[in-house]
Parts: C-alpha cells; structure tokens; sequence
C-alpha cells in the first residue's frame, strides 16, 4: 500500500499529531478544528455506527440528529 518512503512520512505525521495535541487531518488542512474527534469514545461510537447496515445507521442517524436539535434549541431558549 505504501512505499517506504510513504510508510514513513505516514508514521512520521502520526507521531506529529500526538506531540502538539492535535489531530492528523487538522495537521493536513481537513479541518480547523484541532480537536476534531480526539475522544476515543466517540471514535469508539462512530466507527460502530459505521459498520451497522444502511437502514440501521439511517435510523440511529435521525434520532441523534433530533438530540443534537433538542440540544441546541435548549441552549438558545436558556440565552
């Protein structure tokens, strides 16, 4: 999969996201959020979702969706 010389650069860019306390696809310029799925949890969750069948994963999807609306208005009525 990877040459040598890929392999590499490949550990050596892992090993800089652990030093600065930042994420691999922030050191890249994938996102500006350096702490962008830092949590193992949540990593844990999302990679579960991610092997579930379509329908299964549509519908854990949609009811996240909703908390995260709940939440979110929650916090706006609160201001």
């Amino acid at each position: 999969m990877f040459s040598e010389r890929g392999r590499s650069a490949h550990c050596g860019v892992k090993r800089l996201a652990n030093v600065p306390e930042t994420t691999v696809g922030y050191l890249l310029g994938e996102t500006a959020d350096k702490d962008l799925l830092k949590d193992p949890a949540m990593l844990k969750r999302l990679n579960e979702i991610g092997k579930m069948n379509k329908e299964d994963k549509t519908h854990i999807l949609h009811v996240l969706d909703g908390f995260i609306k709940s939440v979110k208005f929650k916090n706006i009525v609160a201001l």
